[in-house]
């Protein structure tokens, strides 16, 4: 079984998950395949060779990074990084994120903008209310047990439609009410938190499609078991492009 750097290989990914995520589950319970020797890597650093490996980065030193990004943007000082044409050179070669993103759809919440990030630095899923769908999770599973991102955020934000849609209950056209459906669960949760019911099932959602990314998946469950991927929530500030943690 091919291997890039100590993962299995994409080829080799995309064959496993025919089998159906209990078959790739397998494989990572089995001696932990998926992670052993090696750890998770991430192109972290800026001006190396191309082709160049990567140093690690744990879980905690990615959200650090996205949280030190964020302030950039919040104060208007944002570097830009990783979008020369050598970066772009470099991610021809292969990818590295950091960190993994399942954010919502919502064209004001770039997840690269808002963290001042560039090129091969982020693995972002973006779907409308940040629902943990089936092809959301199978999207994560690629860029954690094969790209090697150690950390998952799950970003909601605030006025989000998505959400909205659920608390009102209405019937809605064509498929929007597909995702919105997966959001109601959340909504019912919050219900009995507080009187703000908009903003407590925006960040209700959050936690509650984080919880169903790591119950999910096999994969996924496997890793947060072993220390080896950090799953978390936040909440991005329409008016002030600040991210709070959640979790």
């Amino acid at each position: 079984m091919t291997r890039i750097n100590g993962f299995i290989g994409r080829r080799n990914f995309l064959h496993l998950a025919g089998m159906g995520s209990l078959g790739i589950g397998a494989i990572v319970g089995a001696g932990g395949m998926l992670w052993k020797d090696e750890p998770a890597v991430a192109q972290h650093a800026s001006n190396t060779d191309v082709g160049q490996r990567p140093q690690p980065v744990n879980p905690q030193v990615a959200l650090n990074n996205l949280l030190t990004g964020n302030q950039r943007f919040v104060q208007g000082k944002r570097l830009n990084p990783h979008q020369s044409k050598l970066r772009l050179q470099e991610t021809v070669v292969a990818q590295y994120p950091f960190a993994a993103i399942l954010g919502c759809a919502d064209s004001r919440v770039p997840a690269e903008i808002v963290f001042d990030q560039g090129l091969g630095d982020l693995f972002v899923v973006r779907v409308a209310g940040n629902v943990a769908s089936q092809e959301a999770i199978g999207s994560l599973e690629y860029a954690t047990s094969v790209l090697g991102a150690q950390l998952i955020l799950v970003l909601g934000h605030a006025k989000c439609g998505a959400v909205q849609a659920a608390v009102e209950g209405k019937p809605l056209p064509g498929r929007i009410g597909i995702f919105v459906e997966e959001i109601k669960p959340a909504v019912e949760i919050a219900r009995h938190k507080t009187s703000n019911l908009a903003e407590s099932a925006i960040i209700t959602n959050v936690r509650y499609q984080a919880q169903r990314l790591a119950e999910s998946s096999t994969i996924l469950r496997n890793l947060v078991r072993e220390d080896k991927l950090k799953i978390v929530g936040g909440r991005y500030d329409l008016a002030t492009g600040k991210v709070t943690m959640l979790s």
